[in-house]
């Protein structure tokens, strides 16, 4: 009786429970969004910074300051053009900072990339001027360090305006749409090597550098956008695994003759995944890389001397799997060298590198460096976050360039993120917990709270009504290694009863999904799935990060082997507890874990009973070519890699249900992927569940789009787990 009793109040507390959380109420009416703080560009002083207020109004505001009152910088009177006022979406000041550049009518391209209409504000004179009538859209607009000109792109050509006399000069004339790219990046440029500008100036201003596109070779992949009678059709240049990339230049010209100088002379390459001038001096900096890569050139082009630039190779890191574009290279404040992190060591770490190429290696250990954030003004201090407890957990650090020594910034264990000002006297800390959402805060440099800018108190107390569930970690032996594991129980947990199993994963490189971090609406999902009776497991097998490149590199020229029998090893550990369904085992995944799950209902077929992949990649063959032969090399090379894990291949060993999901205009990881799957699984006379979303990239989301998204996966869950 007692026992009957209990399960009673078990099921109204659920009831309770899942009355107050639904997914509209998640994935529509955004009732549990954290709130985070209005982005602001710190100014160069790094004890003020700027916004635009709820007026419209360009204002500075003080960092540290109860007495000094914010200043109004642009009145938003002052910006009308034509009779109608701007709506100002970002802008940014020139180095001196009495000239504002203003974008309006931002559009996307792709995930980075963007048009927008610029406009030009004096605060000065306070005149306020289009940045081109007839050439508009631009884009990746901004000043000269010396404030005399600004530099944009227009349909693939790179140009100068100088603001004396308003004259633009055409600095390239080539380019054209699928053809040729200046100043600017291809897809795939944007997509894996998070690059979108590709030009960038001397300090001097008295030079251009920047890299050229040739797209011709690249085949063209088409996505059809329904709606009009007959569907409208974009065409972009995609270079699949094994295919033809573009031919990249890096170039230089003296803007005052605009005469663009023959490529630079790199050597052999296939990459250029970043160009920029150094902090102080006329050094140009570029690194290049080889197709395989797994060798990272830095290169310096040296234009100090007065008569002919010289190049010379700084340094190279090699690697027997991949070495990662470094996308932290910090330049010292003396203009000596600059900082970059490098795995040569086994773990990511710091190391300084002088003109001269010698180098100093800055942090050491086991913990991977995460983000390098800058050195302070003086050189002293640089400023960098670092892994904790395995990779779950990430903490903010300073260092001691000359005495190694190491202070912690963070307020306490969890994960923390930074957007330092200028000179690094302050940052907007970021704080979270797995099972607390992030609260904002203003540090000064030696991470002392100077005061609160959003605690996200309001949502605390409503997830404080709410019975969740916590969310746990583990550290378990999978397949002989120790994976990280978080775990969610159902609330009111009670070890003699049976629960089915939900496994959401990714597994991919380059992404941790177990982490001591708020995950804002899926952790609500999970916690919805939770009160209806299943355990939430998430696992990052071999092959993620922050635990040395060993364990990141484990997969190396075999996605898929290695994560997929973790995921498997994962299951079937779950299903050896006693208070596991063994029978009731299900795994979703999107993107990479769409791949995961893809493999896992079907290489796992006996383990589990469900399988929901969202934009899977489903064979390797058809995604692109910077990212695939990072991990795989090519088709050519390695055909069996790709081939023996593709789930395509695996269709025949599809046993339980299992759910495809795809948006039908994604760029990122084409339609393709499961047409193709659901080709493979008819002719293997498999049955299974399909959905597409017409003119949805591969986020899937606009208007109604993620509630119904999620509503049908929570469905599918509760009627096939």
């Amino acid at each position: 009786m007692r026992k009957h009793y209990g399960l009673i109040f078990c099921f109204l507390v659920s009831l309770a429970y899942t009355q107050s959380l639904t997914v509209e109420k998640i994935w529509k009416q955004f009732e549990f969004r954290a709130k985070g703080v209005a982005g602001f560009n710190s100014l160069r002083d790094g004890v003020h910074y700027s916004l635009m207020d709820e007026k419209g109004n360009l204002v500075m505001v003080p960092l540290d300051s109860k007495e000094e009152q914010p200043k109004v910088l642009i009145n938003a009177s002052d910006l009308v053009w034509q009779g109608k006022g701007l709506a100002v979406q970002d802008y940014a000041f020139n180095l001196q900072e009495n000239k504002v550049l203003l974008m309006t009518d931002v559009n996307p391209i792709y995930r980075n990339s963007y048009t927008a209409v610029y406009y030009l504000f004096d605060l000065q004179t306070k005149k306020l001027s289009p940045l081109s009538n007839e050439m508009t859209p631009q884009t990746l607009a901004e000043y000269s360090p010396d404030g005399t000109m600004v530099s944009f792109v227009f349909k693939n050509d790179l140009y100068v305006k100088n603001l004396s006399n308003g004259n633009i000069t055409a600095i390239t004339t080539d380019g054209k749409k699928n053809k040729v790219i200046n100043g600017t990046t291809d897809w795939v440029y944007e997509e894996e090597f998070t690059i979108t500008k590709a030009y960038s100036w001397s300090p001097d201003s008295k030079y251009l550098a920047f890299l050229k596109f040739v797209e011709k070779g690249v085949k063209e992949f088409g996505i059809d956008k329904y709606g009009a009678l007959y569907p409208d059709r974009f065409e972009y240049k995609y270079p699949k695994a094994g295919e033809d990339n573009s031919v990249v230049t890096a170039h230089w010209v003296s803007v005052s003759k605009a005469q663009i100088i023959n490529p630079i002379a790199l050597g052999s390459y296939e990459y250029i995944p970043r160009i920029q001038w150094s902090n102080v001096s006329n050094r140009l900096l570029l690194q290049t890389m080889n197709r395989h890569q797994d060798s990272l050139q830095y290169h310096m082009v040296d234009f100090t001397l007065g008569k002919k630039p010289i190049h010379s190779i700084l340094y190279t890191d090699y690697s027997n799997t991949y070495v990662d574009v470094n996308e932290a290279l910090h330049f010292m404040p003396n203009g000596n060298g600059f900082f970059f992190t490098s795995e040569k060591s086994g773990y990511n770490q710091l190391y300084s590198l002088d003109y001269s190429s010698k180098m100093q290696s800055i942090t050491n250990g086991t913990s991977d460096v995460i983000d390098a954030f800058g050195v302070s003004q003086d050189g002293l201090y640089f400023y960098f976050t670092r892994s904790k407890q395995f990779g779950i957990s990430k903490e903010l650090c300073s260092i001691n360039i000359q005495t190694k020594e190491v202070t912690m910034l963070s307020p306490s264990e969890g994960w923390m993120d930074a957007s330092f000002t200028q000179g690094m006297k302050y940052f907007v800390g970021t704080y979270s917990d797995a099972n607390t959402p992030p609260a904002h805060g203003l540090y000064n440099g030696k991470g002392i709270l100077i005061k609160v800018l959003e605690d996200n108190s309001a949502l605390k107390t409503k997830l404080a009504a709410l019975n969740l569930s916590k969310k746990e970690f583990q550290r378990m032996d999978i397949n002989g290694v120790p994976l990280n594991a978080s775990v969610m129980f159902p609330p009111n947990f009670d070890k003699s009863n049976k629960y089915p199993v939900y496994m959401n994963v990714y597994g991919g490189p380059g992404h941790n999904e177990v982490t001591n971090q708020w995950d804002g609406n899926d952790y609500m999902f999970h916690q919805l799935l939770a009160s209806k009776g299943y355990i939430i497991v998430s696992v990052d097998p071999r092959g993620t990060q922050y635990q040395g490149a060993a364990f990141k590199k484990a997969t190396y020229l075999q996605l898929g082997k290695l994560e997929v029998e973790d995921f498997i090893g994962t299951a079937k550990y779950f299903q050896s507890l006693p208070y596991v369904d063994a029978s009731r085992v299900g795994i979703m995944g999107w993107s990479y874990g769409g791949f995961m799950a893809s493999l896992a209902i079907t290489k796992g077929a006996d383990v589990f009973k469900m399988g929901i992949a969202v934009a899977p990649v489903t064979n390797w063959r058809y995604y692109d070519n910077i990212y695939t032969e990072r991990f795989m090399r090519t088709p050519q090379e390695n055909a069996d890699g790709y081939d023996s894990n593709s789930p395509i291949n695996h269709v025949d060993k599809l046993k339980g249900k299992y759910l495809l999901i795809h948006g039908m205009a994604d760029d990122n990881v084409h339609f393709q992927n499961s047409t193709d799957m659901v080709s493979a699984l008819v002719k293997a006379d498999k049955q299974f569940d399909f959905f597409a979303y017409p003119n949805k990239n591969h986020g899937i989301y606009g208007g109604n789009t993620r509630n119904h998204l999620f509503s049908m996966m929570y469905n599918y869950i509760l009627e096939n787990l």
